[in-house]
């Protein structure tokens, strides 16, 4: 029987230290909370802000103007060059144009049997019309150039420019 209030005496020892820090941690966490004055009502706003959202937000606003400036795709024309099985001539033809301008994009595509190869990435028929006439004096090839609507590459600047236009 001793034994028995013994355990009896010290368990309801041990609830009262459990019950009395209980308390305590709600005592002290309603004193946690401190009140102030609203300043909705002086008319001023504080904000409390992390100086690192400024730098994040700078860094934001450069990738997006460099992600503006790459390359996108857009309708518009490139010019049908060559289809031959002749991949020699192919490459000839893609030398002396790579030569004679290389501002523009050459593109060989093979589709069995042949070799295709286009020129260009023009957002306005008439531009391409252009490099047309110039190809056709300059004799590169013997056959006829088609101009050929298609999705071309355009940097962003330019389509920038052609919207404001």
């Amino acid at each position: 029987m001793e034994q028995f209030l013994k355990k009896n005496i010290s368990l309801s020892h041990m609830k009262k230290i459990v019950l009395f820090i209980l308390l305590h941690a709600l005592v002290i966490s309603a004193w946690a909370q401190k009140t102030t004055a609203d300043t909705a009502d002086a008319g001023k706003i504080v904000v409390n802000k992390d100086p690192r959202i400024d730098v994040l937000g700078r860094k934001m606003a450069e990738y997006n103007e460099s992600l503006a400036s790459k390359l996108h795709s857009a309708r518009g024309y490139r010019l049908m060059l060559l289809s031959t099985s002749d991949r020699a001539q192919a490459l000839q033809v893609r030398s002396q144009l790579l030569q004679l301008f290389p501002d523009q994009s050459i593109y060989m595509i093979f589709q069995t049997p042949f070799i295709k190869l286009k020129f260009g990435n023009f957002l306005e028929k008439s531009e391409a019309d252009d490099y047309r006439k110039q190809i056709t004096a300059l004799k590169i090839i013997a056959g006829n150039i088609y101009i050929v609507p298609e999705t071309v590459e355009v940097k962003g600047d330019k389509i920038t420019a052609q919207l404001d236009d």
